[in-house]
């Protein structure tokens, strides 16, 4: 049984001041939790070793899917491809956060793999700045968490200018290159988010603004904001696969772009690898033995329960979850269902005494660097909650 305790939710009008403004789900009811999930420090420190387990797999796969041409098998858009390599070759275009989702950790069960939200994660604003929050609130210590989410991004956006470990020379080096953050107009999470790490880069040491996406100008020369500031830098919060599907002229542009050397976009395009849910499978072929790892395959899976996902989607869009016999026992519908299939071992999750499941959310920046929950019911949809954790 999952460990909960009780605690005094943040008042709408407190989110809406740091600009958390989608804290009620359409339904009418909250999304964020009343209460948090109770874990361990060897808990704790389970999830982070788990994490930076699995991401050097996902380095080991992603080379071998480049040298052995394996795109189309993960639904790899071909007008991407030549992005993909060219980002990979260069350690310039380094992977700024993004966050595993897992199963296990906590009530006795082991850690498993269910994917990996690499290019565009949600979840950012809540894990990084709400969870402390609700700490605060109810008189709690707020370091009683796993949970240098923001230091950790802060100090992978130095590594833009010093790679790698040490972080003590960006001054030295940083010749005031800047970043332009970008999302879509209207989406008030995305937006909220973007600006977030737009505030971390600043306070990182860079020069940064921020435009809606539909507004950045894009040429062979370069990216620009609306007033033809030029940007050595940009970061979306756009999904790779649908500036290949719905941007394909934006996607030429941005090739012709990265080939010149004229910006580094942020995540980079290799970053799509790790979002394929196609990956799993690689992962799976690649480390059979590996404790993280559920058997996946780009078939049916025959004798056991097993969940059938596209390899691009989100918000738990287009899943089934399908009995030993072939029985579909649950399923969501999507719109995403033109994309590839691969099907996943089934594994349950942690569960608290009303059923609801818990499905773990490990954010990664150079290495594993806080962890919060979403909790909802047999298939994790728009509609799951968000948790907060604390370390008893």
């Amino acid at each position: 049984m999952v460990k909960l305790q009780k605690l005094n939710p943040l008042k709408d009008k407190t989110l809406e001041e740091i600009g958390f403004t989608w804290h009620t789900d359409k339904d009418g009811s909250k999304y964020v939790n009343d209460e948090l999930v109770v874990i361990s420090q060897d808990e704790a420190e389970s999830y982070y070793s788990a994490a930076n387990e699995i991401y050097d797999m996902y380095v080991e796969a992603a080379e071998y899917v480049i040298e052995n041409d394996l795109f189309f098998e993960l639904g790899i858009p071909f007008n991407l491809v030549d992005m993909i390599k060219k980002s990979w070759e260069n350690d310039v275009h380094w992977h700024i956060y993004s966050r595993f989702d897992l199963a296990g950790g906590i009530d006795g069960k082991p850690i498993k793999l269910i994917e990996f939200n690499a290019d565009t994660p949600t979840a950012l604003f809540e894990t990084a700045l709400l969870q402390w929050a609700l700490l605060k609130q109810n008189n709690m210590d707020e370091n009683k968490q796993f949970n240098n989410v923001y230091e950790a991004i802060q100090e992978n956006f130095k590594r833009l200018i010093t790679l790698f470990d040490d972080t003590s020379t960006f001054n030295e080096h940083y010749d005031g290159w800047k970043i332009l953050f970008s999302s879509i107009e209207g989406n008030d999470e995305e937006e909220a988010t973007t600006r977030l790490l737009q505030q971390i880069a600043t306070d990182a040491g860079f020069n940064t603004a921020y435009e809606f996406l539909q507004n950045v100008k894009f040429d062979e020369s370069g990216i620009y904001d609306a007033d033809g500031v030029e940007y050595e830098y940009w970061f979306k919060l756009y999904p790779w696969e649908d500036i290949a599907h719905d941007e394909p002229e934006l996607a030429t542009t941005l090739n012709t772009i990265m080939q010149n050397q004229k910006a580094i976009i942020l995540n980079p395009a290799y970053t799509l690898l790790f979002q394929s849910k196609g990956m799993l499978k690689i992962l799976y072929d690649l480390f059979p033995n590996s404790p993280y790892l559920l058997k996946t395959s780009d078939k049916p899976l025959e004798g056991v329960k097993y969940v059938e996902k596209t390899v691009f989607g989100r918000e738990g869009a287009n899943t089934k979850i399908v009995d030993e016999n072939g029985n579909v026992l649950a399923h969501t519908d999507g719109e995403y269902d033109n994309y590839k299939k691969i099907y996943q071992e089934y594994v349950d999750f942690p569960k608290d005494e009303n059923a609801q499941k818990y499905q773990a959310g490990v954010f990664f920046a150079y290495e594993a660097c806080g962890l919060s929950f979403r909790k909802g019911g047999e298939i994790l949809d728009n509609m799951s909650k968000f948790v907060g954790h604390i370390i008893e």
